[in-house]
Formats: structure tokens, sequence, C-alpha cells
């Protein structure tokens, strides 16, 4: 539980809430731990997997 409090924390909804709506909220974090990007429920794979390339190869 406690790294799921710490993400809502790090990454709030895009209306700054940190509540989590629905339990397919979908976080995106870097290899080094950092929180980058949370997705809300409905965001498809292929949107998140636009995001990939810039970390993998950063």
């Amino acid at each position: 539980m406690p790294l799921y409090v710490w993400l809502k924390t790090h990454l709030p909804d895009p209306d700054g809430n940190a509540d989590i709506k629905w339990n397919f909220t979908k976080f995106l974090i870097g290899k080094d731990g950092t929180p980058i990007k949370r997705f809300e429920p409905m965001t498809s794979p292929e949107d998140i997997a636009a995001e990939l390339p810039g970390l993998l190869n950063g």
C-alpha cells in the first residue's frame, strides 16, 4: 500500500486530485524510480507506448 499512496501523491490526475477514480489507472515510472506520468483508466496501451521511446533511449 505505501507504493500506491506514493504514486497518488506524486502523480495527481489532470485536475490535481490524488484520488484514483477507478482501479485501472496506470502509472509510468522511470528506470531510476522517478514517477513520470499518470494515465487515466480509458488510456489505451498504444497511447502509453507513444511515451516510451524517449525514455528507453534517454
